[in-house]
């Protein structure tokens, strides 16, 4: 009997947890303010000299469309220069020289810039080509991103004194190309049109995306420049420029599109990324935030932002706790304890739907045409947790800062090459989850645990969802290339 009471603490403890992180939602909510008309020109008397940074590591499927925008940005030639950073060690390089020299001819100032080694991976990259960027301002770009001709236009009027850093919303050029992309794409929409505004609005710290931004350079050495012992440079110098008194803007009214990962091995390969990094950041400056001077709300919400990825291995620690609770409640007679599950279920979806939903209205899209989506976000969210509790794990169990890139294919229709490492343990651990619960529901069923039912369901299509979409990847194997037609690639 006290191996019940013992489990069942354990998971009552683990949905108090969770219900607190989702509580926070709610706060966000609450943070949010209506979208200020701006000013949206800059003065071209005054325009101050910009750099704009390309990091880029073998990109071959979108590097000629990412050069040519950012040459078409609407700025005096003579006030921009452009540093294509390339590391790359396949076809990008000629393809990055022969679209930097087409535009040179055209009189833009634009330069192919390769480092020995690549060292620091991206934050090494970015922190090369500031040794000889000229701007006072730097914009930053991320391959598969496809600035507007007005971008910095649009940006610049934004830094007003004490300013270091305005970032844009990120677009989705494929939202509407599968069910997975439809999906990040509504997470993504959740993470900017929400957190990223109600954090500004309410002055508290949010982050540079790593793209789609605009730093100012004093802001950038003040801070003590890009670091890479982190693998989320963006999120570490964020926290530490604000730490140092700098202010960042968001600008939920300019739109950046840019590629979503069209399959599952590259979502997950670029959410681990995230969440390791994260893990890795808090590690790194939780004490300095909890020690600075700041409001009591400021150092909270920095807190819970920064270790909200914890979040993922109490899931993976509820998922497999659910069912023996079950068993538990029976043994011990409670079985009107059921209603929780139900009540936290009920509550977590509903603060879900008004997210998302939120998310949704405030960029002008019809709820009823895309609610449907926000039930297998969660659900999508759920089967993930696997692979993002190793991350965490990971992020707080070593050092490692192994950039491992997000596969990007352009319009070409050809995946260059299968990029990623998909991780054969979270694999093998989202599909066994999958088949725990294809065998729970039953069992719970027969037992008439209704109360528990909504949120096993919820597990297991974000388990079977994440496994089934993985099983591709089980096939071919982490290295394996191909096309989209699935015929593999001619022999070089």
């Amino acid at each position: 009997m006290l191996i019940f009471w013992i489990i069942l603490s354990i998971y009552l403890s683990m949905l108090g947890l969770l219900t607190l992180y989702g509580l926070h939602r709610m706060f966000l909510l609450r943070s949010l303010r209506r979208p200020q008309a701006r000013s949206t020109r800059w003065k071209w008397e005054s325009a101050p000299l910009v750099t704009v940074q390309l990091p880029l590591y073998n990109e071959a499927a979108v590097v000629t469309r990412l050069i040519d925008a950012v040459a078409r940005l609407d700025w005096p030639t003579a006030r921009l220069q452009i540093q294509v950073l390339d590391d790359s060690t396949d076809a990008t390089s000629a393809l990055a020289l022969r679209a930097a020299e087409d535009w040179r001819k055209k009189g833009l100032n634009i330069q192919v810039i390769r480092r020995p080694s690549r060292t620091g991976y991206k934050a090494g990259a970015l922190a090369h080509g500031l040794t000889t960027a000229r701007g006072e301002f730097i914009a930053i770009f991320d391959a598969d991103f496809v600035p507007e001709p007005d971008f910095l236009h649009q940006l610049m009027p934004s830094f007003s004194e004490g300013v270091g850093m305005v970032q844009a919303r990120w677009g989705h050029l494929n939202r509407h190309q599968r069910l997975l992309t439809r999906l990040q794409a509504m997470l993504l929409d959740g993470h900017f049109v929400i957190e990223h505004a109600a954090r500004h609005h309410a002055g508290h710290f949010f982050n540079f995306n790593g793209t789609a931004g605009i730093w100012r350079r004093a802001c950038i050495d003040d801070a003590g420049g890009w670091a890479h012992d982190t693998i989320t440079e963006d999120l570490d110098l964020s926290y530490r420029a604000q730490l140092k008194g700098w202010r960042f803007v968001f600008r939920s009214d300019v739109v950046v599109p840019a590629e979503i990962p069209r399959d599952m091995p590259a979502f997950l390969t670029q959410q681990h990324r995230w969440a390791k990094g994260g893990v890795q950041t808090a590690r790194k400056l939780l004490g300095q935030v909890l020690r600075a001077e700041q409001p009591a709300g400021v150092k909270l919400e920095a807190t819970v932002h920064l270790t909200s990825p914890i979040g993922y291995p109490l899931m993976v620690l509820l998922a497999v706790l659910l069912p023996p609770t079950i068993a538990a409640r029976s043994a011990l007679g409670l079985h009107d304890l059921q209603l929780i599950d139900l009540l936290v279920i009920l509550s977590t979806t509903g603060s879900m739907t008004l997210f998302f939903g939120t998310a949704l209205t405030r960029q002008g899209r019809p709820l009823l045409q895309h609610i449907w989506e926000i039930p297998l976000t969660m659900a999508l969210g759920a089967g993930m947790a696997i692979s993002q509790g190793l991350a965490v794990l990971e992020g707080l169990t070593n050092d490692d800062v192994t950039f491992v890139r997000t596969p990007k294919h352009g319009t070409q229709g050809t995946i260059i090459t299968r990029g990623g490492d998909t991780r054969p343990l979270a694999r093998m651990l989202t599909l066994c989850l999958a088949l725990y619960y294809a065998a729970a529901i039953p069992w719970a069923i027969h037992e008439a645990h209704w109360g528990s039912l909504p949120f096993m369901l919820l597990f297991a299509c974000g388990f079977w969802g994440v496994g089934l979409g993985l099983l591709p990847d089980l096939r071919l194997g982490p290295t394996a290339a191909r096309t989209e037609t699935g015929q593999a690639p001619a022999a070089k």
